[in-house]
């Protein structure tokens, strides 16, 4: 299993050299993804856009967004936006998407939340031929596609990975929930025919430190969660705060079957990011 880090793209006030060390960072330390996420009413930058500064200042690190929330965006520009970091980055995007989970996301946007579900599957069915029309061009020695990822928990989210995707996204929680998601995606993907398994991505949150960093990283958790209502405790709950709980939960994901796992910071200051580096390399 590959060990990947967030980039910290959601939090208030975070300026952009800070992102731009980060990503050098996170390859200089030979870490194996930079994950960006996703929101519309929440201070940080959009996803696609980090990546791309990342890409311009990395050369091998990969590149993934878990999720963007492609149902709030035209599909024609979210194929050439997604291409376009792909090509920037010489091949490196690997582009996981959802429906998310915020109602006032899509009401800023203009766009019915009843219909999310819909407009997914239509963006999933259309998305391959627009890169395959190459709205840009490419390169000819960077002619293969980003890889497709779809993340969620519902049946139809398996079924949707088996028939457009080339993964899943596991929205985070204990390994022992991550391996009942893999089961289901691998057991649609066997369903519908597919050769080979489906790349499977897992994530969690860290903060390591002193007290006060912990407190930090709970108290952004809870802020950035606070509309899953009580649920934000479990969410809490599940913060990797000491090395000791990091490498289990590295073996965990990594015995339940995951290929690659990132880990974002809950805490945006550069020494999180060397603190997961040395616990990583233990």
């Amino acid at each position: 299993m590959r060990v990947g880090v967030g980039l910290p793209t959601t939090f208030p006030d975070v300026g952009g050299q800070l992102l731009i060390d980060w990503a050098r960072n996170a390859e200089k330390h030979d870490l194996a993804s930079l994950g960006v996420l996703d929101r519309v009413v929440h201070d940080g930058y959009e996803p696609l856009a980090a990546l791309a500064a990342a890409a311009a200042v990395t050369s091998s690190i990969q590149l993934v967004t878990m999720i963007v929330i492609s149902p709030l965006r035209n599909t024609a520009l979210l194929a050439r936006h997604s291409l376009s970091v792909h090509a920037l980055s010489g091949g490196r995007l690997a582009l996981g998407v959802s429906v998310g989970a915020r109602k006032d996301d899509y009401d800023a946007v203009g766009i019915d939340y009843a219909t999310r579900g819909r407009r997914l599957t239509e963006q999933l069915a259309a998305i391959r031929d627009l890169w395959d029309e190459r709205p840009i061009p490419v390169p000819p020695e960077h002619l293969s596609a980003p890889e497709l990822l779809v993340g969620g928990g519902s049946d139809i989210t398996f079924a949707r990975v088996a028939r457009y995707a080339d993964g899943y996204v596991h929205g985070g929680g204990p390994p022992r929930a991550f391996a009942r998601a893999a089961d289901k995606a691998r057991a649609a993907w066997s369903d519908a025919g597919r050769p080979g398994k489906p790349h499977l991505w897992g994530q969690g949150y860290f903060a390591l430190g002193d007290d006060a960093t912990i407190a930090a990283g709970i108290a952004y958790l809870r802020e950035y969660y606070a509309f899953t209502g009580l649920y934000v405790e479990r969410i809490v709950a599940e913060l990797l705060a000491t090395p000791q709980a990091i490498t289990q939960f590295v073996r965990g994901y990594a015995e339940a079957g995951c290929d690659d796992l990132v880990l974002f910071p809950a805490v945006a200051h550069p020494e999180q990011l060397d603190r997961l580096a040395t616990v990583l390399a233990v």
